[in-house]
C-alpha cells in the first residue's frame, strides 16, 4: 500500500511539472518586454497566463483594445472594466513609450 502511494504521488508530481512547463511555454515572455514589466513593478500584480492580483496579460489581450486604449487604461484605470479585481493604481509614471511596447506585446498574445 505504501509504495502504491508513492507511486501515485509520483505520477502527480511529474505531471503537474509537465502541466506547469506547458503553461509556461504557451505564454513566454520576450527578455525585452520582461525587463519593463520588472522595472514598472507590473509582474507585481500581472502575470503572463495566471490572475494575480490582477487580470492575466493573456485575458487583457482577448478584450482586443488598441494599444492606445491600453495606454489610456494604465494611466486611467476603468474598474468597471474588470469587475471581480480590485482597481488598479494609476501608472501615470511609466513612460507612454514602455506602455506602448508592452501594449504591442499584450495584444500579440491574442494571436495564440
Amino acid at each position: 500500500m505504501n509504495k502504491l502511494f508513492v507511486v501515485a504521488a509520483a505520477l502527480l508530481f511529474s505531471a503537474s511539472i509537465c502541466r506547469g512547463q506547458n503553461i509556461a511555454h504557451a505564454a513566454k515572455i520576450p527578455e525585452n518586454i520582461e525587463k519593463l514589466l520588472q522595472k514598472h513593478a507590473c509582474l507585481a500584480c500581472h502575470k503572463a497566463d495566471t490572475r494575480v492580483v490582477g487580470p492575466a496579460y493573456m485575458e487583457v489581450a482577448k478584450k482586443k483594445y488598441t494599444k492606445e486604449q491600453i495606454l489610456e487604461l494604465v494611466y486611467n484605470p476603468k474598474p468597471a472594466n474588470w469587475p471581480g479585481y480590485p482597481p488598479m493604481t494609476p501608472m501615470k509614471h511609466v513612460p507612454k513609450e514602455d506602455v506602448l511596447v508592452i501594449a504591442g506585446w499584450i495584444n500579440s498574445l491574442a494571436k495564440k
